[in-house]
């Protein structure tokens, strides 16, 4: 078989969904494209559909908070996890937001050179939310305090304070910056630079009085909305601004936030703003609001994280607040016909798709290891198959993903173990008859991991018992997420709560086997007192998800 480079494969249904809610210059929600990982959402936006959003009239700003994570990330030589982006070390908050902030500046500054933003827009729109006249005072003052003679600005209007200070900005402006221009765009564009770099100042300004409360929140733990909206201030206007400029077929702005989830764990470094989720929470409010009451520009939030595909549409009010698209890759069927014949025989697909399933970044992998000499060094010996290069894969998975995640989920349930025993935990999460009712009395480390372990390891057995097919909203008690197993096997990124139909599941086939290789192996590794606690556990105590086995389309 030739080998043949691996290319990026349409698909015309997901892409002409997406085309066209971006054709519309405002809208009145955000979209959110999620999915499990590897299904291929990033290659979709940045392969397939970028290079349409930035041609003619559109401009898009693409924005991906997983870039500063530099050991799992393509601009940096690495691949995706295929665990949660919470399991690599957390970007810094004030790196993250400067992202967003550089990447909104640089479409407003198109905006403005197309003669879509004025200064009057940039004044009115801050004007609206904000009390200028102590902030401009204050700018004004600090321009004169060098001065021989200092202006007096005491007993102006709003509207003059801020004139005079855009006029003193526009001294301090490079003129090179608008080169290019007739004298008169010129004029307009220094005029209109000057006020969104005047805006962005009173906005610093006016953080600097909060800076004490803020320093107070975080260190209290408390929530306070008008500082959470205060740290939003600056994206936001320039949302509001991108929003209101907005023209069919000369300006059609547009966002995309690649793995929003980075943003809600980011690592706060001082005091400066408040904490990771509290910003995200803000701005993600923000976002919703200006669409609904004065329809916004497309933003796209895409993420795999399984969170905003049921959990966050409830959090922010309810279950139809986003537009909801979510992929799952392909279907066996639709994989086999792009795959057999260019990549794969028809033998080896049987054993990929029984094995790992259709995901394509197992198809992808599996290709390159194809493709590899370790794949001619293993075929060239008389009692080898394809098989065994999958097999090999599937270790490779195991030791690299789905061991050091489980590792990291028995931590999270030694926390929930630790927190039942300090009364941290709400009593409804620990009602009469939960397996996880009773943690360790004593706060011995040994006894806790151990218990996390049976824990764990109960879960994934239930999980084999129901068949990977747990529908979470089968009674309409939401049960499961009460368990912490379920909980840390989510956020470490292991398993995906679909939103439709409403399935909790491994990522993938494969991930799925190297979870009952993962079971298989410890209850190998148990010692007898051990093995008899679990035994234990499975009979008096153990879980049973399989009342929560629905077919799909069953009402």
């Amino acid at each position: 078989m030739v080998n043949k480079a691996w290319r990026i494969i349409p698909r015309p249904l997901l892409e002409t969904v997406l085309n066209n809610h971006a054709q519309h210059h405002r809208v009145p929600q955000p979209l959110i494209l999620h999915g499990p990982r590897g299904v291929g959402k990033t290659t979709l936006i940045l392969d397939r559909l970028m290079g349409k959003w930035n041609s003619g009239p559109h401009v898009t700003g693409y924005v991906d908070f997983a870039e500063s994570v530099k050991d799992h990330h393509p601009i940096h030589g690495q691949s995706f996890p295929w665990g949660s982006w919470s399991n690599c070390t957390p970007p810094s908050l004030p790196f993250l937001t400067t992202q967003l902030e550089s990447c909104l500046e640089s479409m407003t500054q198109k905006g403005i050179k197309l003669g879509t933003i004025s200064s009057h827009q940039i004044f009115t729109v801050l004007s609206k939310w904000h009390g200028l006249s102590t902030a401009l005072k204050q700018i004004l003052d600090g321009n004169n305090s060098n001065s021989r003679k200092a202006v007096s600005v005491r007993n102006n209007s709003v509207l003059n304070l801020w004139e005079r200070a855009v006029f003193a900005s526009s001294v301090r402006l490079n003129a090179e910056e608008s080169g290019g221009l007739s004298l008169e765009e010129e004029t307009y564009y220094k005029e209109a630079m000057s006020a969104l770099n005047l805006a962005k100042e009173v906005i610093r300004v006016q953080q600097k009085w909060r800076a004490n409360a803020i320093k107070h929140l975080n260190q209290t733990g408390g929530f306070s909305r008008s500082l959470a909206n205060s740290a939003t201030d600056w994206p936001c206007l320039l949302l509001e601004l991108l929003s209101s400029a907005a023209e069919i077929d000369y300006f059609q702005p547009k966002l995309v936030i690649n793995n929003i989830e980075v943003l809600k764990n980011a690592m706060l470094m001082d005091d400066s703003t408040v904490c990771a989720s509290m910003y995200h929470d803000s701005l993600i409010w923000r976002i919703i609001a200006l669409g609904a009451n004065e329809r916004s520009l497309p933003v796209i939030l895409v993420t795999s994280d399984s969170y905003y595909s049921y959990r966050a549409y409830m959090d922010f009010g309810f279950p139809d607040i986003f537009i909801s698209r979510e992929t799952f890759g392909w279907t066996p069927a639709e994989a086999k016909m792009h795959m057999v014949g260019d990549y794969f025989s028809q033998s080896e697909w049987n054993v990929i798709v029984e094995v790992l399933g259709p995901n394509p970044r197992h198809l992808f992998e599996i290709y390159a290891l194809k493709l590899s000499n370790y794949y001619q060094k293993v075929m060239s010996e008389k009692s080898s198959k394809f098989e065994d290069i999958v097999d090999a894969y599937l270790a490779y998975l195991q030791v690299t993903v789905v061991n050091p995640a489980m590792d990291r989920a028995l931590t999270l349930l030694h926390k929930f173990a630790v927190d039942a025993r300090s009364g941290r935990i709400l009593k409804d999460k620990l009602c009469f008859g939960a397996p996880w009712r009773h943690p360790p009395s004593s706060d011995d480390p040994t006894l806790c991991r151990q218990w996390a372990k049976i824990q764990l390891m109960d879960f994934v057995q239930c999980l084999v018992n129901a068949e990977f097919g747990v529908n979470y909203l089968a009674d309409c008690s939401l049960e499961i997420f009460d368990d912490p197993s379920a909980i840390a096997l989510l956020e470490v990124g292991l398993l995906y709560s679909q939103r439709d139909p409403s399935f909790l599941r491994p990522l993938s086939r494969g991930i799925q086997r190297c979870l009952v290789r993962w079971l298989v192996q410890e209850r190998i590794q148990l010692q007898s007192k051990t093995s008899l606690q679990y035994l234990w556990q499975r009979v008096i105590r153990g879980r049973s998800y399989r009342h929560l086995m629905l077919e799909v389309g069953y009402k």
